[in-house]
């Protein structure tokens, strides 16, 4: 399979499973991250993409892990038809709070996927009925928001899972889903951390409730 995760960041969760899972199966692991082509990306960023392909350089791990542009900019820099498996994973609360964002980037997934193809979603995950508009900033979207938008660009909606569920998170934190693990937040974003913070309750909670969605290309 041809593999697309889309902005890994550092690539400490998920790309340590489907990069070596692509090497070791003959397929090919691709990283949608940094919009090299837009003027506008930072030299912060272009850095960050560099790193990444460093820290997974190894052939015999990773295979031959490569970066497409992905962003509004370029969209997703991969051929028509050209991947069969497509990760989001807690993307959704970011493109929410930009008009046009989730439609524009779910209608390159689709035409990205292969006929059959797979776009599977991890996402924090706000109570069904919130307003995505209050619930994003926090890090939290709606499950029927991502259902929306995956439909309105033509794929169905194969597959749902509790894997990822959390009935302990409550979603009422100081800073969004960022207080809890792994981030642990203990201050506003862009300030120094308060080492009087109290991380006791949210560490408690564990890490947020999740939706974990699989969706398929017709064809």
């Amino acid at each position: 399979m041809t593999i697309v995760e889309i902005e890994p960041g550092g690539g400490s969760w998920w790309t340590p499973i489907l990069a070596p899972y692509a090497q070791r199966t003959g397929g090919r692991y691709i990283a949608g991250w940094i919009d090299l082509a837009n003027p506008n990306a930072s030299d912060r960023a272009r850095a960050a993409r560099t790193a990444f392909l460093t820290e997974y350089a190894d052939a015999s791990i990773y295979g031959g892990v490569t970066a497409v542009d992905f962003g509004m900019h370029s969209g997703l820099a991969v051929p028509d038809g050209g991947a069969d498996f497509i990760l989001v994973a807690r993307a959704f609360h970011n493109w929410s709070r930009q008009d046009g964002m989730t439609d524009r980037y779910m209608a390159e997934f689709f035409r990205a996927l292969s006929p059959g193809g797979v776009l599977a979603v991890e996402q924090h995950r706000a109570p069904a009925g919130s307003d995505v508009t209050i619930a994003a900033p926090n890090g939290y979207v709606p499950e029927s928001y991502v259902i929306a938008a995956a439909e309105r660009a033509g794929f169905q909606l194969a597959a749902r899972s509790e894997i990822n569920a959390n009935p302990a998170d409550d979603r009422d934190h100081p800073f969004g889903v960022w207080t809890l693990p792994p981030v642990r937040r203990s201050a506003p974003a862009g300030q120094p951390a308060d080492p009087a913070f109290d991380h006791a309750p949210y560490d408690a909670i564990g890490e947020s409730d999740r939706m974990t969605l699989r969706f398929v290309k017709p064809g």
